[in-house]
């Protein structure tokens, strides 16, 4: 009876000191956004419509090979498998740390054997259920532990989130990329068409006497560019394709979706800004970099308790005896109590360096934190000034093309009754080209913009909500 209420009473022990025990964290507080209170050229008042971050990928895009593209690559993308693979190594650091918390209770025999004065050998043998080294979290040392490896749990699945919004991203604009390289494509084969008719034209006249030898090696000179150009471009075009199929992780199926037309029929909705304190609750990149910030808070609690004295708890329940036969014999029931503390006097400033440390970790977080807010806002400000920008450099350079159309129709007319020289037509056609390439590549970074827009806002991470039937 005595010795369950030594037992008892023990535990009481244990209970009352676990129950006043604090932390030494400092209270955490949010830095300040370093950055101005609204977007250059954005009104105060946030536009109407849904978030970015409320709008998930597959409502955001409405071409289906893009879809199609975009799901291939969350499932088979490295990164991201790398990002998730990361949760999961925190996810069990977090909980190594949080079992740090409770008694470690295993199965324990131990034998002794110590020679006395008189040299006469004494033995203890015991078996039964030990707790080793158990320590009493007076001053939150090992549960500020805990929060620093659950904060940086919670850091891995923010970053996951960003990863997937970066990829998505990618794999969009790549996407992009590679229907501008169809239309450049056309637009060079076509352009290399006409120049093969142009100069055909030219050498029928030099043979029969109506053309200059200048104005020959002029059209020939034209056609070989035309010719260069659609080998660059051909090129090129597989380039994209290999950066959009490491993207995806796997090569491009055949079974796709048919796409739609980069020209005319790529449509994104445009998302409101809104203000750039929005940013820090809708961008995973920035709650991962704050939860590091916290990590590092945490880690500050920690290297302070280390100045306080430290508790652990030793004991076993079982079985104890003299002799190794009798271990387990009727009336062998014993037990052992064995707490220890242990006060830092001198450690040669090892906890004051490690607080030091920490304090020092604490304040890189808060300048990263702050600089991912900076580049954050930057991002966006640069997205919103091509949204602002790019649709009226598109309509005046559409509005180029149809005049160099225009131009280059005339003189090869002129050309052709012998009212022009042929520099005209190689003028005409020269600009014509450069016109028509560069209509391409602003529709595509109009399209790119939209979709980096989204990104920024941290669009892409969410995932349609289950259906409830």
């Amino acid at each position: 009876m005595s010795e369950s209420r030594t037992l008892r009473g023990a535990a009481l022990l244990a209970s009352t000191l676990l129950a006043a025990g604090c932390t030494m964290i400092p209270t955490y507080e949010r830095p300040p956004a370093p950055v101005a209170g609204s977007f250059a050229g954005e009104a105060t008042t946030p536009r109407p419509g849904p978030k970015a971050s409320d709008i998930e990928w597959q409502s955001y895009f409405a071409d289906e090979r893009l879809k199609r593209l975009i799901d291939l690559a969350l499932k088979n993308n490295r990164d991201l498998r790398i990002a998730v693979l990361n949760i999961e190594q925190a996810r069990a650091q977090y909980q190594i740390k949080r079992a740090d918390e409770w008694p470690t209770v295993a199965a324990a025999a131990n034998g002794q054997r110590v020679t006395t004065g008189n040299d006469s050998i004494s033995s203890t043998y015991s078996a039964g259920l030990a707790v080793t080294a158990y320590e009493l979290d007076l001053f939150g040392r090992v549960r500020s532990l805990s929060q620093v490896a659950v904060a940086q749990y919670l850091a891995t699945e923010e970053t996951r989130k960003a990863v997937q919004i970066s990829l998505i991203a990618a794999v969009a604009n790549g996407y992009f990329t590679l229907l501008a390289d169809d239309e450049l494509l056309e637009v060079t084969k076509q352009t290399l068409k006409t120049r093969e008719d142009s100069q055909k034209l030219t050498r029928l006249k030099f043979d029969n006497g109506a053309s200059s030898e200048l104005d020959l090696r002029q059209a020939e000179s034209l056609l070989e560019a035309a010719r260069v150009a659609l080998a660059q471009q051909t090129r090129q075009r597989t380039l994209d394709e290999n950066a959009l199929v490491l993207l995806l992780g796997q090569s491009i199926p055949d079974d796709l979706p048919p796409g739609v037309s980069l020209v005319a029929d790529q449509v994104l909705p445009e998302v409101p800004a809104g203000l750039p304190s929005d940013l820090l609750n809708r961008r995973p990149d920035l709650r991962a970099a704050e939860q590091q910030l916290i990590a590092a808070n945490a880690n500050i609690g920690a290297a302070r308790a280390a100045f306080f004295p430290r508790i652990t708890l030793t004991g076993l329940v079982g079985s104890v005896s003299t002799e190794l036969s009798g271990l387990f014999k009727s009336g062998s029931f014993g037990w052992s109590f064995q707490p220890q503390a242990s006060l830092p006097l001198f450690d040669a400033g090892r906890n004051q360096a490690n607080l030091e440390s920490a304090k020092a970790g604490r304040e890189i977080a808060v300048a990263q934190y702050e600089k991912a807010i900076q580049t954050a806002f930057r991002e966006v400000s640069d997205s919103l000034a091509g949204r602002a920008t790019l649709g009226e450099q598109a309509r005046a350079q559409r509005a180029q093309a149809d005049a160099e159309q225009a131009r280059y129709r005339l003189a090869d007319l002129r050309y052709r009754n012998g009212a022009a020289s042929y520099l005209d037509v190689l003028d005409a056609q020269r600009s014509l080209f450069a016109a028509q390439q560069a209509v391409v590549q602003v529709q595509a970074a109009q399209a790119q913009n939209l979709v980096t827009l989204y990104k920024t806002l941290g669009g892409g991470w969410k995932e349609p909500a289950a259906s409830t039937n």
